[in-house]
């Protein structure tokens, strides 16, 4: 019995933050509509499991949005339905994304009771100037308390999100933050940099951040500091302390196989006959998804040779692993011949190492990410 992960989004949010791309929609309404989406989403995943029959979930993750506007009895009566469809792999992880502005929706200790084993919280910093001009709800104060409650109930594993090259800050000031939030000893931290993104308020009224120069030495100075603190660098912007790494993020990006649930969710999955690799993508509105059939709300479509290349090494480059060649040929339906001159062309510019068994990005090819990544592209 093959193992897939499980994704469900979340799509709503109290407020949208001015630098967000992500499939995410305000509350328009007092309620949430927690049942009928309960409704929908075992309806996407009775869909998924006809085309994938008979598997076991080895990681489950409520992403959003922001699912800590649910209620734990959603998230409950959702792993209860869920455990009679498939099989559930022993020492599953079950993240929930949260907050620190919406806690008060329920207390933590419900979602763990529920079955959530492991809690991601969306800090982003804790400089209240800061947050402020990140369009956040919550203050430093709710942030503090909301680390404080999270480490304090007793999930298997906490990680918090932390953002640099925010706007008016310099490096002394992003390692003043990062300091802020080593003082609690999370296992997991996610460290990454501010992005202006398409289709974002900050897109069209840009705030004023460092340049690339700066932003370069807050990089390697926070990476630095984690490291110093005894923290892995397993991801691009990924830490975690010694067999905390997140188990879901490390299966999409050694290109594995998951089933993607709820608004604007998408899924990839192999067929183990014919080796052919689909992807699913669900309707991304929320009011659409809820009022469609759960045919409507799902388009499905074989993923080409050429793309899996490229999706292949779009997601294992940003892991400090080497790429063994055996799972690039276990993972696509390409050959190493279709790669050939593309690894030459990256070991002559110094990105990458290639072995006999397993190809390896350089120092040089870890600075240059964005342009080694675009050499896989069809």
């Amino acid at each position: 019995m093959s193992s897939v992960a499980l994704y469900v989004h979340i799509p709503w949010c109290v407020k949208k933050c001015p630098y967000c791309d992500f499939n995410s929609h305000q509350i328009l309404e007092n309620s949430l509509p927690e049942r009928v989406y309960l409704k929908c989403l075992l309806e996407d995943l009775a869909l998924d499991l006809e085309c994938v029959p008979m598997q076991s979930v080895s990681s489950i993750f409520f992403g959003g949005g922001t699912p800590s506007l649910f209620s734990a009895k959603f998230y409950g009566d959702f792993l209860d339905e869920l455990a009679g469809m498939v099989y559930l792999n022993q020492g599953l992880e079950i993240t929930l994304e949260a907050n620190p502005g919406t806690l008060e929706c329920a207390p933590l200790c419900d979602y763990l009771s529920a079955g959530v084993n492991r809690l991601s919280l969306g800090v982003q910093s804790l400089n209240s100037t800061c947050l402020e001009k990140l369009g956040r709800i919550h203050d430093a104060q709710a942030a503090h308390q909301a680390i404080k409650e999270a480490l304090s109930v007793g999930f298997g594993s906490v990680n918090l999100d932390m953002m640099y090259g925010l706007p008016g800050q310099d490096v002394a000031a992003a390692l003043e933050d990062l300091n802020a939030l080593l003082v609690y000893e999370p296992e997991h931290i996610s460290w990454y940099q501010l992005t202006i993104e398409p289709n974002t308020v900050f897109y069209k009224s840009p705030p004023v951040l460092a340049d690339e120069d700066v932003l370069c030495d807050m990089n390697d100075a926070g990476v630095r500091l984690l490291q110093g603190r005894g923290y892995q660098r397993y991801e691009v912007s990924a830490f975690s302390k010694r067999e905390k790494q997140c188990r879901h993020n490390l299966n999409y990006w050694r290109y594995g196989d998951y089933i993607g649930l709820g608004a604007g969710a998408h899924g990839k999955i192999t067929n183990n006959l014919t080796q052919e690799i689909f992807r699913s993508v669900r309707t991304r509105v929320p009011t659409h998804y809820l009022s469609s059939t759960v045919q409507q709300r799902r388009e499905i479509k074989p993923v080409s040779s050429q793309d899996q290349i490229f999706e292949f090494f779009l997601n294992h480059l940003r892991l400090f692993e080497p790429i063994a060649k055996e799972r690039f040929l276990r993972s696509t339906t390409a050959s190493l011949d279709d790669i050939a001159a593309v690894l030459v062309l990256a070991q002559n510019r110094g990105w990458l190492q290639v072995d006999k068994e397993v190809i390896r990005t350089t120092r040089l090819g870890q600075q240059f990410l964005n342009p080694l990544i675009a050499c896989f592209l069809p």
